[in-house]
């Protein structure tokens, strides 16, 4: 994984994140090691499924219900390598 293409794609997450649960300002200060799951009360279990919709749309994904695990939650990286290992390129 190059240093490129992760930063990319972890902004793509991180806007979908910020766009999708409607976020304020302060969350666009995201980092890989924001918690998600439990530290933002957006991401509740409707929250999660918005999202990750948004995130099979975004990157033109089908997540199957066997694969998505909470620990893609765990924090903004652990959903951004979850994706990212999705990905075809």
């Amino acid at each position: 994984m190059s240093e490129a293409a992760d930063s990319v794609i972890f902004d793509d997450v991180r806007q979908t994140v910020i766009s999708t649960l409607g976020l304020d300002v302060q969350s666009a200060r995201l980092t890989a090691d924001s918690p998600l799951l439990g530290a933002l009360p957006e991401l509740d279990s409707m929250g999660v499924v918005l999202l990750l919709t948004a995130l099979e749309d975004h990157f033109d994904l089908v997540l199957s219900d066997d694969e998505i695990d909470s620990a893609w939650f765990e924090t903004l990286g652990t959903l951004t390598l979850a994706i990212e290992s999705r990905l075809p390129y």
